[in-house]
This record gives C-alpha cells, sequence and structure tokens, in this order.
C-alpha cells in the first residue's frame, strides 16, 4: 500500500500534464501551427504521408506541409515515465486516438499518435 500511495500522485500529475499537453498540442496544430517550434528538440522525427524529417528545423519544415486540419480528440492516455530514463528529468508518454479532418477533404481520418 505504501508504493501505492507514492506512485498514485505520480499518475495523477502525469493525466493532468498529459491532457493539458495533448489539448495544447492539437489546438495548436489546428490553429497556429507556424508556432509549434518550441514543442519539439533537436531529436524530434516526424513522418507524414510518406516524408520524414528530424530536427525542429526538417519537423517544422514538414508540418507546413501538412493541409489545414481540424482535430477531434476521442481519447488521452498519460503515463509518467521513470526519471532514470531520462537522467533525472520529468517525462510523460501520451498517446492519443481521434479523428482529423483536413482541408478540402469531406470525410476525417482516424489516427493515433
Amino acid at each position: 500500500m505504501a508504493a501505492l500511495s507514492v506512485v498514485a500522485p505520480m499518475i495523477e500529475q502525469a493525466c493532468r500534464a498529459g491532457e493539458e499537453f495533448a489539448q495544447l498540442y492539437y489546438d495548436t496544430l489546428d490553429k497556429r501551427r507556424h508556432v509549434m517550434a518550441p514543442l519539439y528538440c533537436d531529436s524530434s522525427q516526424i513522418v507524414w504521408n510518406g516524408s520524414s524529417g528530424q530536427g525542429i528545423a526538417e519537423v517544422m519544415h514538414l508540418l507546413q506541409k501538412v493541409p489545414p486540419s481540424m482535430t477531434s480528440l476521442h481519447s488521452v492516455d498519460c503515463q509518467p515515465v521513470p526519471s532514470q530514463a531520462f537522467s533525472g528529468a520529468t517525462a510523460v508518454l501520451v498517446n492519443t486516438e481521434g479523428l482529423v479532418l483536413y482541408e478540402a477533404e469531406d470525410k476525417p481520418r482516424g489516427f493515433a499518435q
């Protein structure tokens, strides 16, 4: 029981932080894609529609090629990542699932990220 009392607050904090991040990320992706650079780091990678990029500049370049979108999240699952995995830094694993509707398309597409 003692371990649960230590872990439960970490899980709750991870869930709050992950849900807030997911809302911020997809809102920014849909409405202000050009300001997303601070959400990425030099080791970030992206793959979209057969194209890929690594690093902030390449990720931002590829994101500008993605048609404007409207995202609807259906689920967000968040898990704390042990600090040992990131040299003592706090990290949260965020998995999302939902629908995205791209400009000039009439049917939304499912996604999981």
